[in-house]
């Protein structure tokens, strides 16, 4: 088994106040430098990964371990369609539109149902629709967010819209 390795992550935007709400995150994060950054997106903060001895002890610095636990499966999930919003050029107030919808109709999760049909992080219904942006449609997030982000640029343009229909009439 290999020693355990650190991880430090520098806070990259020096403008931004310590956020304890991301350090109680990246605290049990003891896997892997990947983990942690998807933390740092969840949060909005840009983080870098730098060896532990090279991270000066600052209050905006923090090392973690790497063994035991891990991101949510929500968090990950986050962190996903951060990465694909943001390639879109769509700004962050899009990826917090995009995070309240998808909150209300699956909480994130890539194996979410409901009875009428519906299916997957997005709530496709049928959730089948999801096929045409791969194969793994039903098992993986990275596939139903894709689908999902297509979903909302053709129909309404963009999360906060979609956000706004989901807001006034129910669904979207």
């Amino acid at each position: 088994m290999a020693a355990p390795t650190e991880v430090a992550i520098r806070r990259t935007d020096r403008s931004v106040r310590h956020d304890e709400r991301f350090a109680l995150a990246v605290k049990p994060l003891r896997r892997s430098a990947t983990l942690v950054l998807a933390a740092s997106l969840t949060f909005g903060v840009a983080a870098e990964a730098v060896p532990a001895q090279a991270a000066a002890p600052t209050r905006a610095t923090v090392t973690a371990k790497t063994t035991a636990h891990k991101l949510s499966r929500a968090q990950r999930n986050r962190a996903i369609a951060r990465t694909m919003v943001a390639k879109r050029g769509w700004s962050n107030r899009q990826y917090k539109c995009l995070v309240k919808l998808w909150n209300r109709e699956s909480h994130w999760n890539h194996k979410a149902g409901n009875a009428s049909g519906a299916y997957g992080i997005p709530q496709a219904l049928p959730g089948r629709k999801m096929r045409s942006a791969g194969k793994d449609w039903r098992t993986n997030p990275k596939t139903q967010i894709k689908w999902g982000l297509r979903y909302i640029k053709g129909r309404y343009g963009t999360p906060c819209r979609a956000l706004g229909h989901s807001n006034a009439r129910g669904w979207y």
